[in-house]
C-alpha cells in the first residue's frame, strides 16, 4: 500500500492569508482527520505580488534595499537571494501598496525604484535574476527602471523627460550606452502572468490603467506616450508577450535589459523546486483566493495543476470563491475545488475567518481523498 503524501502548493488568498499561511491551515486541517499525515508545503506565486514571499518560504535569504517609491519617496523593498539567483518583485519598489489610500499618480508614478532594486541584486552577486512583475502603481514602460540603471531619455532640447508615463510624451532620444555593464552577463527572466502588448486596446494603459487611477483622458495620453517611447526605443518588442506587464515595465526589461519572457508560474515552479516535491507526492492541494476565468490564464493553480497532471498526480484546489464549472476544473487538471463560500456564504465573514474555514475545507479534502 502506497503511503499518502500531500504536497500543498497554493498561492495566497489576497487580503486574507499569505501563501505560507494557506499551507499552514491546510496542513492543520488535513492532519486533524489523518494524524501523522506526511505533508510537504511549497507556497507558490505567479510572478506578481507574493513572489518574494514564496521564494523566502522555499529557503531563499531575505535582503532589503532603500529605494525610490512610485511617488518619488524612499521605501524599503525586499528581494530574495540564494547563491547567485535573485528573485526581485517590482511591486516591492513600485507597487500600488506604496500609494497612500485614495492617492494615485497615473501620469507621473515611476519605476525608478525597481531599477534600484535590480541594481541591489547585482551588487549582491546575482547572475540569474527572476524579475516578477505585477501589482504596479506605474505606467511608464519601465523608463524609470532603465534610468536608474544608467539609461537617459531626452526631449528635443536634450533635457531629461519627466518621471512617469506622461513624461514620455516628449521623448525624442533614448541613450542606453550608460546601462550597467553587468546586465550583459546576467540571465534576466521576466516572470509574469500577463501577456498583453505595450499599447493599443489590449495594452497596458487600456487594460490596467484604471486600477492605477487613470481616467479615459489619462489612458489616451499614456497610450500615445508609450507609443512614442516605443518608436524611439524599439517598436518590434512592443508587441511581444509580456511587454504590457506592470504598466509596460515588461517592455523596458525586454528591449533595454535583454530579458526573456516566461510565464511567471513556470519560472517560479522551477526556482522553488516544485518538480522534486511533486515526485514525492500522491496528492497535490493548490489554490488561491478566487478560482475564476483568470485562473485558467497563467495563474499559479493552473500551472501547478498542469505540472501535476503531466506527472499523473491528482490535484484538488482550495479557494475563497469558486467561479469555474466542473468542466473548467477538469480541463485544468483539477479533480475538485473546495470553496470557503461553501462553509460561509457571507464574503466579509469568509475573508475575516479565512483561516479556520480553510482548515474545515482541508478536513473535507482529507475525508474525500485520503480515506
Amino acid at each position: 500500500m502506497v503511503t499518502a503524501r500531500v504536497l500543498v502548493a497554493a498561492d495566497k488568498f489576497k487580503g486574507s492569508l499569505t501563501a505560507a499561511q494557506v499551507a499552514e491551515r491546510v496542513t492543520a486541517g488535513l492532519r486533524r482527520v489523518v494524524p501523522g499525515l506526511q505533508v510537504e508545503t511549497l507556497p507558490v506565486a505567479d510572478g506578481g505580488d507574493g513572489t518574494v514571499a514564496a521564494a523566502l518560504a522555499a529557503g531563499f535569504e531575505r535582503r532589503t534595499a532603500r529605494v525610490t517609491g512610485p511617488l518619488g519617496e524612499p521605501v524599503d523593498a525586499a528581494y530574495a537571494l540564494r547563491s547567485d539567483t535573485a528573485v526581485v518583485e517590482m511591486a516591492e519598489a513600485s507597487g500600488l501598496q506604496h500609494l497612500p489610500p485614495g492617492v494615485f499618480a497615473p501620469l507621473t508614478a515611476t519605476t525608478y525604484g525597481s531599477g534600484e532594486l535590480l541594481r541591489a541584486a547585482l551588487d549582491d552577486g546575482a547572475r540569474t535574476i527572476v524579475f516578477g512583475v505585477g501589482g504596479s502603481a506605474t505606467t511608464d514602460g519601465g523608463a524609470g527602471m532603465l534610468t536608474a540603471l544608467g539609461a537617459r531619455f531626452l526631449d528635443e532640447d536634450g533635457t531629461p523627460v519627466g518621471p512617469g508615463g506622461g513624461g514620455l510624451a516628449r521623448i525624442a532620444e533614448a541613450d542606453l550606452s550608460g546601462l550597467d555593464p553587468r546586465l550583459a552577463s546576467v540571465d534576466l527572466v521576466l516572470a509574469s502572468d500577463v501577456d498583453n502588448p505595450l499599447t493599443g486596446p489590449k495594452g497596458a494603459p487600456a487594460v490596467y490603467g484604471r486600477q492605477k487611477g487613470a481616467t479615459d483622458e489619462d489612458i489616451a495620453v499614456l497610450d500615445a506616450a508609450l507609443a512614442r517611447y516605443a518608436a524611439v526605443l524599439g517598436p518590434e518588442q512592443a508587441a511581444l508577450p509580456g511587454a504590457g506587464a506592470a504598466g509596460g515595465i515588461g517592455y523596458g526589461a525586454l528591449v533595454g535589459l535583454g530579458a526573456r519572457f516566461r510565464p511567471g508560474i513556470e519560472v517560479m515552479l522551477d526556482v522553488l523546486g516544485f518538480a522534486p516535491a511533486l515526485a514525492r507526492a500522491t496528492l497535490v492541494v493548490t489554490g488561491e483566493g478566487s478560482l475564476d476565468e483568470q485562473t485558467l490564464h497563467g495563474k499559479a493553480p493552473a500551472g501547478v495543476a498542469a505540472a501535476a497532471r503531466a506527472a499523473g498526480v491528482e490535484v484538488v484546489a482550495v479557494c475563497g470563491r469558486l467561479a469555474l464549472t466542473m468542466d473548467d476544473l477538469e480541463k485544468a487538471g483539477i479533480a475538485r475545488a473546495y470553496a470557503l463560500a461553501d462553509f460561509e456564504p457571507d464574503p466579509a465573514v469568509s475573508m475575516a475567518q479565512a483561516g479556520p474555514l480553510l482548515e474545515r475545507a482541508a478536513e473535507s479534502i482529507a475525508r474525500d481523498h485520503l480515506g
